[in-house]
């Protein structure tokens, strides 16, 4: 008896979405799982919008680029640190992967709320205590970023290490603000830089081996076998 069998390109797209899935899968430090309806590896998407956004802030903070480009960082944090990484995050829930769909939505909300801040509700704020406003956003999102530390112990050695650098960048920066501590916000912004720098090169890695196929850069991964 004949077999339909599928045409050449529908299985090599199979074959691609298995491929994103087992990528992701390596953030998420837990097996791949198949769904209903094949979906890309959005984590190297959502990689490159949290490394470029933190990037262009990082420099302002650490007073290695003027003040007065902050409008174009915050139109960077709306449009790709923000809404980019929100959606990409999805998509990581969307696949099974929880710690990343977490992770993305929760960085791509942080932009979008930091952006609202700035440009419509810290105006309702005192002057007197805009930074203390400012310092308060940060403690709380630090904290995210240590209950996400602490869930990122089984993914791989270059995201525990991003999420460290970044409770230093969150809790440095938050005590500049919240004390006018200009020290501190410097070097919240260097220790930002770091974290960017980690997050370009786990989007690198994972892009790599989606287009060659196989482990270009290493992450040791920290999950059991």
């Amino acid at each position: 008896m004949a077999t339909v069998s599928a045409p050449p390109a529908q299985l090599e797209a199979e074959r691609n979405s298995t491929q994103g899935r087992a990528a992701a899968s390596e953030i998420e430090g837990a097996p791949s799982r198949a769904t209903a309806l094949d979906w890309g590896n959005s984590a190297p998407l959502a990689l490159c919008a949290f490394a470029v956004t933190t990037f262009m802030l990082s420099m302002v903070n650490a007073n290695l680029i003027a003040k007065g480009v902050e409008p174009v960082v915050f139109g960077v944090a709306l449009m790709f640190g923000g809404l980019t990484q929100l959606l990409a995050g999805i998509i990581q829930l969307r696949i099974g992967n929880t710690f990343a769909g977490v992770l993305f939505s929760g960085f791509g909300a942080f932009w979008l709320s930091l952006f609202a801040i700035v440009q419509f509700f810290i105006k309702g704020v005192p002057p007197a205590l805009q930074g203390q406003a400012l310092g308060l956003f940060l403690y709380a999102f630090g904290i995210f970023v240590v209950v996400m530390l602490a869930a990122s112990l089984r993914t791989n050695a270059v995201v525990v290490l991003a999420l460290a650098i970044l409770v230093f960048t969150f809790f440095f920066l938050a005590a500049g603000f919240y004390g006018a501590n200009t020290t501190m916000l410097h070097w919240g912004g260097y220790f930002g830089l770091a974290a960017a720098a980690c997050a370009f090169y786990v989007a690198l890695a994972e892009l790599c081996e989606s287009s060659y196929g196989r482990d270009v850069l290493p992450l040791w991964p920290l999950a059991r076998r």
